[in-house]
């Protein structure tokens, strides 16, 4: 077994899952936070607002997590008013600790809203442009970044291109409006950090153990699961690039009504 082709291989499968998710996961959740504070009193009204799509569905991709890892669901809720603390949703579950399929399933049920958000995202340019949808998962199935990194990036400007290329459809605008609402809800709570990272070691051990398996029956097998691995890391960095780039659009928004009430304070 070549080990340093081994450790490479290992470490692009983690750029291109946790690397992804907890970068792109913390980018959005600081542009979330601050899109609220420009907005002053007003913020906890427009919380509320998107929280009626956003907060079920931040919900409701832990539930499916926890379904999907064998863990018990004991308290859930989808969406309230005001509850005592200001939140919004929750979802209560136990596991068995010493189950290691159960423990990982940890990470996945914490970073389950920025996961399933991606997914919700692709599934709504499905519905309302399959022909976009089309086109963008053709260019993002190009990309191939151990074969040439600048194509690569090529396809992937073009994926957005493309994407920009429908703003003058009103299926276009609902797809965004609709995902500004996931958007603003996306950010994990500390529970939910908290939660992913109890499982962390658990996911990293589970793909070392297929790595070693893989790399000692064929070095190929190996080179095609990270293969596999990158090409839904590009799928997720693709969609969280959406979602970026709503939440800095409203995030500039935000900034915007901030500047013009204090202009309206002034006076």
């Amino acid at each position: 077994m070549d080990f340093g082709n081994f450790i490479l291989n290992y470490l692009l499968q983690m750029a291109a899952t946790l690397g992804v998710i907890f970068l792109f996961g913390k980018i959005i959740a600081l542009c979330n936070g601050a899109f609220y504070r420009n907005l002053g009193r007003h913020g906890r009204a427009v919380c509320y607002a998107t929280g009626f799509i956003g907060t079920p569905v931040h919900e409701a991709s832990h539930a499916l997590m926890c379904l999907l890892f064998g863990h018990r669901i004991t308290e859930i809720k989808f969406f309230q008013l005001n509850s005592s603390d200001g939140t919004l949703g929750y979802v209560h579950h136990a596991y068995n600790p010493r189950n290691l399929y159960q423990k990982a399933g940890c990470f996945f049920i914490g970073v389950a809203p920025v996961l399933v958000g991606a997914l919700i995202l692709a599934g709504l340019l499905y519905l309302l442009l399959p022909d976009l949808f089309s086109g963008v998962s053709a260019e993002i199935a190009a990309v191939d970044f151990a074969e040439d990194v600048g194509a690569s990036f090529g396809h992937i400007w073009q994926a957005f291109v493309l994407m920009f290329s429908y703003i003058v459809t009103w299926q276009w605008w609902v797809f965004l409006l609709i995902g500004s609402f996931i958007a603003l809800h996306m950010t994990l709570s500390k529970e939910d950090v908290k939660g992913a990272l109890s499982g962390i070691v658990a996911y990293l051990f589970i793909f070392l153990v297929v790595d070693v398996v893989l790399a000692l029956v064929d070095a190929g097998l190996l080179s095609s699961f990270t293969g596999g691995v990158a090409a839904c890391g590009v799928f997720l960095l693709f969609f969280f690039c959406i979602f970026l780039i709503i939440a800095l659009i409203l995030l500039g928004i935000s900034f915007i009504y901030r500047a013009v009430a204090r202009r309206r304070d002034a006076r």
